[in-house]
């Protein structure tokens, strides 16, 4: 699995300006800049791809204008800027790439698939439109938010491309490049969640706040809501919902995960399916006299520092190491004694780790799904011992029979699957 940096189909490659663009816009718009904002850069990048694709046709003068008009539209700007001109009656120089866009499309209805010419000018229209949504989008930033998709651009854009993509060391089974995707993975599904705990943490009831604790880190949830139980001693009932449908979201964490990572792992679909279905009767059974509403969450720790995502790429490489060698040298106790062991301390690590064997040839199918299950019963003893030692007995209580229905199904899957 490596990065493919070839995109042929126009419109993917007119998404990617257009994402590229709202990416460096969203930082300009955040620090305020006079020039331009979250939508100007916006139609600069799908400018610049335009005109390329038709120079394609037409030759290269076609970017040597569309550079020269948004020369001119950054001196328009500049102009207005220095005469103090109302900002209601000019609107940066959005108008000004609009209209240079516009003339692109034109050229494109003429020459090339209709289709193409007409998503562009709806997207140009949507991005008109939606000014008041974008500011106010953007506005609700903190640095905090700004600083972890900064992060995320660096560990996704800058760093990977220049990671060897080659095996390296004993057993031909750790890959730098593919260490740090699967980084790039996991920090992107945590800071999802994280982006939308703030704009949904503040005012979340419990099933909100249980899928994106889920989304985040279910084991981090658990810690975080058993000491808040330990410190006020209130709300049972709603701190061990919230808890359980954080476990019952980390199903569909695994299952995104190891799709990703290896789309022809279909051996662990079932299995994982079986599980959320008995997670999610429980948390059902659970929240039938549970309160359903509650303060908010409490603050979340950035997933995409570098620290953290350096710890997450030695984990994962220790796991699929310790896999490989379980395998060659110790056989099923071996691979036993290492999921047990991995999903005491990271559910992704072994998720990835394995799935990525079983793409690359070095694990059966049906030596790696009951690996899977196997750390989901250990994460699960492990995350109900954080549990009962910061929450106490009393928190443990209603959690207790969902928990033996883990395991139970967790084992059962393993003897009569």
């Amino acid at each position: 699995m490596s990065l493919d940096t070839t995109v042929a189909n126009p419109f993917y490659q007119l998404l990617v300006s257009l994402v590229l663009g709202l990416i460096v816009g969203l930082q300009r718009e955040w620090a305020d800049s006079p020039l331009g904002g979250i939508r100007t850069f916006s139609l600069i990048a799908l400018l610049g791809t335009t005109c390329a694709l038709l120079a394609e046709r037409h030759g290269g003068w076609i970017i040597a204008v569309g550079f020269a008009g948004t020369i001119a539209a950054m001196v328009v700007g500049d102009i207005a800027k220095m005469q103090k001109i109302d900002p209601q009656k000019h609107s940066g120089l959005v108008t000004e790439f609009a209209m240079l866009l516009m003339f692109a499309i034109g050229v494109l209805v003429h020459h090339d698939p209709l289709w193409l010419a007409a998503a562009l000018a709806g997207g140009l229209a949507v991005i008109l439109q939606a000014k008041p949504e974008l500011h106010g989008f953007v506005a609700r930033f903190s640095t905090k938010e700004i600083r972890a998709i900064m992060q995320f651009l660096l560990i996704s854009l800058v760093i990977l491309p220049i990671v060897p993509n080659r095996t390296f060391g004993p057993l031909d089974v750790f890959n730098p490049h593919e260490a740090w995707l699967m980084v790039v993975l996991i920090v992107a599904i945590s800071l999802a969640g994280y982006i939308s705990y703030k704009f949904f943490g503040e005012k979340a009831g419990v099933l909100l706040g249980g899928i994106l604790g889920g989304v985040i880190s279910s084991t981090a949830t658990t810690l975080t809501y058993a000491k808040r139980k330990g410190d006020s001693g209130k709300n049972l009932s709603q701190a061990a919902l919230l808890i359980l449908i954080a476990w019952t979201v980390l199903y569909c964490r695994v299952f995104l995960a190891s799709f990703v990572a290896a789309p022809q792992f279909q051996a662990v679909l079932a299995p994982l399916g079986i599980m959320f279905t008995v997670s999610a009767a429980a948390t059902l059974w659970l929240w039938r006299n549970a309160e359903k509403h509650q303060k908010g969450m409490p603050p979340q720790d950035n997933p995409t520092e570098i620290k953290t995502a350096l710890t997450f790429a030695v984990l994962y490489s220790i796991v699929l190491f310790a896999v490989a060698f379980a395998k060659q040298n110790f056989g099923h106790a071996g691979l036993t004694a290492v999921a047990i062991l991995s999903g005491l301390t990271d559910m992704d690590a072994i998720t990835l780790s394995t799935a990525r064997l079983v793409a690359n040839g070095k694990l059966q199918q049906a030596e790696a799904w009951p690996l899977i299950v196997i750390s989901i019963i250990s994460n699960t003893i492990f995350k109900s011992g954080l549990v009962l030692a910061f929450g106490g007995r009393e928190l443990f209580r209603p959690l207790a029979m969902p928990i033996l229905a883990t395991i139970a199904t967790g084992i059962g899957l393993l003897v009569l699957w």
